[in-house]
């Protein structure tokens, strides 16, 4: 041992630290770019599934139909699913593989901005039996840290901010299930209107700019703009399922169930799998499919819909 100890010179050390070890270095770097970098760009690009409205709501508490747990429930779980899907909050990552995509990131804008739109409309309406009322701390708080910048990544961070939306959310969820609690979720037809009103606003900007994809918009954001719209009619697709249960009594009594099931079916239709690798937008009656445009259509139909949702809850 202490003959092969002498015999191991410095010139071997030195060839270990200038030789071997960079090449391992350039080795494990091409492991990385070509074959771990795809194989998690693959799996991190998948959208999540749709959830179960019923599921997030605990069995006890379903029992004592307390207005507003389904609506305020199924925001918390949209935060849950932005966060915690596969890869993670990709939108503000800096390193690959993350850094190289960008379909789920505008995904996640998209879920983003009807987050921010709902809790707008929770914390203005919803939350509150008059204009002239307080507003709910817990919901002040959460509409004030989901509108932190949604790319950021120095401290702190988006997903620290939703995050903590997140836990205000549900502190507010637990004061509304507490019967003694000052918290309150008001499922009146003019609530429902503010926020399909949001909801429409949103959804009337998003079909022109899928509609511009064969002329206006540029063939980098295509792509960016389909996932942004998959991602926004994604959260109000599951945000609307939950006012079907929340605010029965008013839809039933407004004649308006029909045309929320309505609305939801359009929004469902636009959650269908993709079988392209990419967004194709072909021009007129051509052999190539045009995505963006199909997509223009299954949103425009939901958003007509929701205006005469709108009209219907509007009359006396």
């Amino acid at each position: 041992m202490k003959d092969w100890l002498l015999d191991f010179s410095i010139d071997s050390w030195k060839d270990i630290f200038l030789v071997v070890i960079p090449k391992i270095f350039v080795l494990f770097l091409l492991v990385f770019f070509l074959i771990i970098t795809p194989a998690l760009m693959f799996i991190w690009s998948s959208e999540p599934d749709n959830f179960d409205i019923m599921s997030t709501v605990s069995l006890e508490h379903q029992e004592k139909h307390v207005s507003g747990i389904y609506t305020v429930s199924a925001s918390i779980k949209l935060t849950d699913v932005l966060l915690n899907k596969s890869g993670g909050y990709l939108s503000n990552d800096i390193m690959p593989p993350s850094i190289f995509l960008d379909n789920i990131p505008a995904w996640e804008l998209g879920v983003v901005e009807v987050q921010r739109a709902f809790l707008k409309t929770l914390r203005e309406d919803l939350s509150r039996s008059q204009s002239q009322s307080s507003e709910n701390e817990q919901v002040v708080n959460a509409h004030t840290s989901y509108n932190n910048d949604h790319a950021k990544w120095l401290l702190p961070s988006s997903e620290d901010k939703y995050s903590e939306a997140n836990s205000f959310l549900k502190k507010y969820l637990k004061e509304l299930q507490n019967p003694q609690g000052n918290a309150k979720f008001y499922p009146r037809a003019d609530n429902l209107v503010d926020l399909l009103q949001a909801f429409s606003k949103r959804l009337g900007s998003t079909s022109q700019a899928l509609s511009e994809s064969t002329s206006k918009t540029d063939w980098f954001l295509i792509d960016d703009n389909f996932y942004q719209s998959r991602g926004q009619t994604y959260a109000m697709l599951h945000i609307l399922k939950a006012v079907k249960v929340d605010f029965k009594d008013v839809l039933e009594g407004k004649n308006a169930m029909e045309s929320l099931n309505q609305i939801i079916i359009e929004l469902e239709d636009t959650q269908k799998s993709m079988y392209s690798p990419m967004i194709l937008n072909g021009d007129g009656f051509g052999i190539i499919p045009n995505h963006s445009l199909v997509m223009a259509n299954y949103i425009s139909r939901a958003n007509a819909a929701m205006i005469d949702m709108i009209n219907l809850l509007n009359k006396g």
